[in-house]
């Protein structure tokens, strides 16, 4: 039966409450460090230019148990176009509604409270709890996470396992496992033509014409096959803008926007020095950007994989499917830093949407999960 009055859903609503549209926090960390504090937990703020980051850690020993996260959650939209305000929060048939419910204030709720209940049953767990928690997942990504593991590196300061409450279920809580991501690279692609009349083709360079050969070419390219872990590389054309609206005008420059997903098969080296090599050779006029978004991580089967799966199994009844399927986190800051990074939250139905869920009872046990899973790697 569903308990919509359990420490983790009232936590959930009081984070929803802020509205903390990004980078801003609007309160969730403080709300979140208090608790923490009370617990024994070292809090440290950490701001950014315009991003309020915090690390917040139990214990100076190794190993260090770190749960991730964000506060700022994604712009609501017209908010008429919502059944109930979208920072109010509803409990309806058991679905619990409101900005950053999946996405992901449920998981840091579901976080504080099993490491509340941990903690008072094992004061004196082996190892260090930590939390490193940012305002800035779902802007740029450019004063958070990162920045904080820029300072722990600064100080050697490791993590050795790591869960991001990205929510990362499908059909229910834990069934999925997220294990790893796909690198993400970004070009910026500008193609220099010379603008003219369409009736004079001759007097102009058509930039659209001179890059279409390109284009398709690396829409056909083969660049890897995957392997076990990871689909293959895929690219994606995602922008395209040229021309100035007239119907007569052969347009002087067009820009467009690619994306690669890549696996851990090539490396954003190899794929930037293929695709401008292609340019080259079909003599294209252009200047390129690059963006490298972040890197692909693994983290194989091994004692911390056990460790979430008999959580899981525990609680649901069910081992998860790994998977590296989808976009990408702030998981791909940490894990470069030698740390076993998955992510395990509750389901993705609805994030970014207008109307965003999420089970009441999923995030219950999501919080058995989380408990479980700091029994099986700190006791």
């Amino acid at each position: 039966m569903t308990n919509s009055n359990t420490p983790t859903i009232e936590l959930a609503k009081q984070l929803i409450e802020r509205e903390s549209v990004t980078p801003e926090d609007a309160g969730c960390q403080q709300l979140m460090s208090s608790r923490l504090e009370k617990l024994g937990f070292n809090v440290e703020s950490m701001f950014f230019v315009d991003t309020l980051n915090m690390w917040a850690r139990r214990g100076t020993e190794e190993p260090v148990f770190c749960f991730a996260g964000h506060t700022d959650v994604v712009p609501t939209g017209d908010p008429a176009n919502w059944n109930t305000p979208p920072f109010e929060p509803t409990i309806t048939d058991g679905m619990l509604y409101g900005r950053g419910a999946a996405d992901m204030k449920g998981s840091l709720a579901a976080m504080i409270v099993a490491t509340e209940r941990f903690v008072e049953k094992h004061p004196n767990h082996k190892g260090s709890i930590a939390y490193l928690i940012t305002s800035d997942e779902e802007g740029p990504f450019i004063n958070g996470t990162t920045r904080v593991i820029d300072t722990l590196e600064a100080r050697n300061e490791k993590i050795t396992w790591c869960i991001v409450g990205e929510p990362s279920s499908t059909n229910y809580c834990g069934d999925i496992v997220k294990n790893g991501r796909r690198g993400s690279l970004t070009g910026d692609l500008k193609v220099h033509g010379v603008q003219g009349h369409v009736a004079y083709p001759h007097l102009a360079d058509n930039p659209v014409h001179s890059v279409a050969k390109s284009m398709l070419e690396l829409t056909e390219i083969e660049w890897d096959k995957g392997n076990d872990y990871f689909p293959p590389t895929s690219f994606q054309i995602s922008n395209i803008n040229g021309g100035t609206g007239a119907g007569n005008v052969i347009p002087g420059e067009l820009d467009i926007m690619f994306n690669f997903r890549y696996s851990t098969e090539v490396t954003a080296e190899l794929l930037v020095e293929k695709v401008e090599t292609l340019f080259n050779n079909n003599k294209l006029n252009y200047t390129l950007d690059w963006t490298y978004n972040g890197l692909p991580f693994l983290t194989d089967t091994g004692t911390f994989i056990e460790a979430v799966n008999d959580a899981i199994k525990q609680v649901t009844g069910k081992l998860p499917e790994l998977s590296t399927s989808g976009g990408t986190s702030d998981g791909r800051f940490i894990a470069p830093t030698g740390a076993q990074v998955i992510e395990l939250g509750p389901c993705n139905a609805t994030i970014h949407k207008v109307n965003e869920s999420v089970s009441v009872d999923d995030l219950n046990n999501l919080t058995d999960i989380y408990e479980k899973v700091l029994e099986n790697t700190l006791l």
